[in-house]
């Protein structure tokens, strides 16, 4: 066990736990972020999603020592209910979602494409999502969405 310091949404976070403790369990149960969801457990289906100096990147896995000091944004950072960010904005607009439980690696990994590419092809988000598992078919309403947030950040 050891001090860590994490920032998380803009904020700064000292906790004492052990450095291989996957960042999901922090987030979750120590910072009451329930954006990024347990799935898989694995890294596999995304639904832990986060952003670490804006890459996206899994949270189950990724254990707290490698993201000291660098900057994570989970899907409550990236907008507000007030102020959505443009990708939480598309999703809703184009209804992105049916249960749900995808949603937030969905979001985040949208983001982190558009952060570092502005005008992805169809075929560069459709592999950028490849990993992001949904299982109540909502792929159509999810490309509609990450079209018309790269839309919406278009300079």
């Amino acid at each position: 066990m050891r001090s860590v310091t994490l920032r998380v949404n803009g904020g700064q976070h000292a906790l004492t736990l052990a450095e291989d403790t996957p960042l999901l369990f922090i987030l979750r149960n120590d910072l009451g972020l329930n954006g990024p969801k347990y799935g898989c457990g694995l890294g596999e289906c995304g639904a832990c999603t986060v952003l670490v100096d804006d890459v996206a990147a899994r949270a189950c896995c990724l254990p707290v020592g490698l993201v000291e000091g660098r900057e994570i944004t989970t899907l409550e950072g990236l907008g507000t209910p007030e102020k959505p960010h443009p990708v939480q904005a598309a999703f809703i607009a184009e209804e992105g979602a049916q249960c749900g439980y995808c949603l937030n690696g969905m979001i985040m990994t949208v983001a982190a494409l558009l952060a570092r590419e502005t005008q992805p092809s169809d075929a560069t988000i459709t592999e950028a999502l490849r990993y992001n598992l949904c299982r109540c078919g909502a792929h159509v309403e999810i490309l509609r969405a990450a079209k018309r947030a790269m839309q919406m950040m278009a300079p």
